[in-house]
């Protein structure tokens, strides 16, 4: 009731709307406040935040901590509801254990995931794939004791206001050949995982997933996708990992795909990986954990870092591996192939076996042209290969013109073929093709000592084997056809200012198969090297003087036979 200008009492306009709005406020600044002054790990911030509109339905949902010093309970879910109906859409049970959580990827088998992934201060939380939908609004409640610390549970989340978002009106057009994956939802798809999903399978048109800087925790598995380019807007920073294993998430006895690495390609063909990084976090000890896994023909990597500790790359099927860093430690590079690979770094992190490469008489193994194989000081007696020859009869690594770290064996290779390893002698694996061809020593240079090398390898020479030689260093004779790629800016210039007597670079990476040509122009016309300026061909221009006339547009054209992209920049 309240008084009328007449002093008499008259009905409140709306009580019960005012009355449930003032509640509403009060519940959310409790459940706030609870969140912030309870006991228990105390909440920095929240994704999406609360509220948040525009967020792609594929999206994980993450608390960041005020420290990284809690953990994971062992009861309690967390429920996502619908909020134009109340009706539950998905449950994350964390009093299951993680060996028991299964999560759908790609339309393939079930794999293990942890419900909630510690990633220092942030908590990841996972919902299950295709749950969440276009144009719709959602909530979230998370029970006390999902999360914890020392000094008591995190109070979590009740009602329906303390942690709304809203997704996405729609996705991007189904004809789209170019998706844009962005961890804070900016971008068609919060995963990369979205991105595949949405793609179709056998695509005729080649579909790129650019994927911007960021760090994406999650399992990636497709199978029968053909043409697609997964693109990093930055190599070191554009980073897919997740602690995978096969402890973890072995595969089922029926299923033949392996469940326990970070990144699959299954049965697919074309599919290029550019300028990121895929880092399986297993430590060390825990089990086979490749970075990547590949099946299918036409593949390529380029400009790509691997990081694992065991069976970092598996590949079974033609690939074309250029410009890569690839790092572990057991066998850290294996499978059928047939395998090339250009100007790698491959790097033995502790001791251990760099390549154990099991392809059969029907395809050529692994060959590394012009690739470091470097060391670290704990990769004292890593061997080159190793093989079982009674198994794989037929294992063939060729190492053209490599430089080698100084920790590596004499005997560079090995045939470990039962308990003692067996005899070591020229006759004992007479198809294994464990064959050298000018090695290096990467710290001086010089040739590799290879005087105590095991017998059974073979030294290949210029004055013996020149066919040879020349058949190796062919990727179209290794894998049967010859890897082509349009060239794809991974740096692009940077804006310059033109200041007298002060020398202006203008520097363009890119990755393309086989190696681009490049013209720098100004303001749309071609340059010539001569006078103040040169590398108008290379990747780098450079103006040593500039002038007042020097300003303007500056673009490079990079070309090779499968196509161009031209980038440009300002000076002023």
């Amino acid at each position: 009731m309240q008084m009328n200008k007449l002093g008499r009492l008259t009905p409140m306009k709306k009580p019960l709307q005012t009355l449930l709005t003032v509640l509403a406020i009060f519940s959310a600044l409790v459940s706030s406040v609870a969140a912030q002054t309870a006991a228990g790990p105390k909440l920095a911030s929240q994704f999406p935040a609360n509220h948040a509109k525009d967020i792609c339905p594929d999206t994980h949902l993450t608390l960041t901590f005020d420290s990284p010093s809690y953990e994971l309970g062992n009861t309690g879910e967390i429920r996502i509801y619908d909020a134009a109906n109340d009706q539950l859409v998905d449950t994350v049970d964390t009093s299951i254990p993680a060996s028991e959580q299964e999560y759908t990827l790609g339309a393939g088998p079930s794999f293990r995931f942890y419900p909630v992934l510690p990633n220092g201060r942030d908590a990841i939380i996972y919902p299950h794939e295709h749950k969440l939908e276009y144009n719709k609004t959602y909530y979230v409640q998370i029970d006390a004791g999902v999360l914890k610390n020392a000094s008591g549970p995190f109070s979590g989340f009740s009602g329906k206001t303390a942690w709304v978002f809203t997704t996405k009106a729609a996705p991007p057009s189904k004809d789209a050949t170019r998706l844009v994956v962005a961890a804070d939802s900016t971008g068609d798809f919060a995963t990369v995982q979205g991105a595949i999903d949405f793609t179709p399978d056998q695509s005729t048109q080649r579909i790129t997933i650019f994927i911007r800087k960021g760090l994406y925790p999650e399992i990636v598995y497709f199978e029968r996708k053909s043409n697609l380019t997964f693109l990093g807007e930055d190599r070191k920073q554009t980073v897919i990992g997740y602690p995978n294993n096969d402890r973890f998430s072995n595969r089922p006895p029926t299923v033949r795909a392996y469940h326990r690495g970070l990144f699959f390609a299954n049965n697919s063909n074309g599919i290029h990986l550019v300028n990121l990084t895929l880092k399986n976090s297993t430590p060390k000890g825990g089990s086979q954990a490749e970075s990547i896994i590949m099946t299918g023909s036409q593949n390529i990597l380029s400009h790509v870092d691997l990081s694992s500790l065991q069976d970092t790359l598996q590949i079974n099927g033609s690939a074309y591996v250029a410009d890569c860093y690839i790092e572990g430690d057991v066998d850290f590079m294996w499978g059928r192939g047939p395998v090339f690979f250009e100007n790698c770094e491959l790097k033995a992190l502790n001791k251990g076996y760099f390549t154990q490469i099991r392809n059969t008489n029907a395809n050529h193994g692994y060959v590394y042209d012009h690739c470091i194989l470097s060391t670290t000081p704990n990769a004292a007696g890593t061997y080159l290969s190793r093989i079982d020859p009674n198994t794989f009869p037929y294992s063939e690594v060729v190492l053209l013109d490599c430089a080698l770290g100084e920790q590596i064996i004499p005997a560079g290779w090995l045939l470990n073929n039962g308990p003692n390893n067996g005899p070591q002698t020229a006759d004992a694996a007479p198809n294994v093709q464990f064959w050298e061809y000018h090695s290096t020593n990467i710290s001086d240079g010089k040739p590799v000592d290879v005087s105590a090398r095991a017998a059974f390898s073979k030294q290949l020479t210029m004055e013996n084997d020149a066919e040879t030689i020349k058949n190796y260093r062919d990727p179209n004779y290794v894998l049967g056809w010859a890897p082509t790629m349009a060239p794809i800016i991974t740096q692009a210039p940077a804006r310059q200012s033109i200041k007298p007597a002060q020398k202006v670079e203008f520097s363009v990476t890119a990755a393309a198969i086989p190696a681009p040509t490049y013209q720098w122009q100004h303001n749309g016309v071609a340059l010539k090297d001569g006078g103040n300026i040169s590398g108008v061909t290379t990747g780098t221009l450079t103006i040593a003087n500039p002038q007042s006339s020097d300003a303007g547009s500056y673009s490079v054209v990079i070309t090779n036979p499968s196509g161009n992209v031209t980038s440009t920049t300002e000076a002023n």
